[in-house]
């Protein structure tokens, strides 16, 4: 897939070249240009305007354009680099480039540390994980008592909050994910090292004909 027709590269808006991406981040040039033509068919799934909005990646996370999960808005706000209320093409590469497998262990732990940073204090409070890993049993549709989940955000504090000041911060994360290595197993997708010929399991199969595109 080296190679992409010209009807193909009709280029949507933010579209940059994937030599570029390429050389920014973890995947190859052909890894970039399947990750466009998956893109467009994202871009395309409710608004067609060649840009993700929120409720086109919600669908393609969720095949339900209007369900609302905490744990998919953040996802959604830390790949809108830009802060513009959509995902452009670059910002889809730059972002998904950290779930690749041959990323830095480190940008990875970054990554899930501003996920759990709600509000973007540069620390993750107890109330912050407790809306996340609420959020996080909601979408794998598992049910804990309250108990069970107070026992959890307990649980992580103890073993994170090393200066016990109430709050994680970035150094104490990487430590407490350096003792934990399963709490950055979501942050790798394998399939991402084989993209042109595998696609994400998570993402509808869009009936969009490239004629549409």
């Amino acid at each position: 897939m080296g190679c992409i027709n010209s009807k193909s590269f009709k280029r949507t808006p933010g579209y940059e070249d994937p030599s570029v991406l390429a050389s920014e981040t973890s995947f190859s040039v052909n890894e970039v240009e399947a990750l466009y033509e998956l893109f467009k068919k994202l871009s395309h799934s409710i608004f067609k305007d060649g840009l993700i909005h929120k409720e086109e990646f919600q669908l393609a996370l969720f095949r339900n354009s209007n369900r609302k999960n905490l744990f998919a808005d953040r996802i959604f706000d830390l790949f809108d680099l830009k802060r513009n209320g959509v995902i452009e093409f670059g910002e889809f590469v730059r972002s998904l480039s950290v779930f690749h497998p041959d990323t830095p262990k480190l940008e990875k732990i970054n990554f899930a540390f501003r996920l759990y940073d709600l509000r973007n204090t540069g620390f993750i409070e107890r109330e912050e994980l407790k809306e996340m890993v609420l959020a996080l049993l909601n979408e794998s549709d598992i049910s804990l008592s309250d108990d069970m989940v107070e026992l959890i955000v307990d649980k992580t504090f103890e073993q994170a909050d090393s200066n016990r000041d109430g709050k994680i911060d970035l150094e104490e994360w990487k430590e407490f994910a350096s003792q934990n290595p399963a709490l950055l197993k979501n942050m790798t997708l394998p399939y991402l090292k084989d993209i042109t010929t595998a696609f994400p399991s998570f993402v509808m199969k869009s009936e969009i004909e490239d004629d549409d595109l």
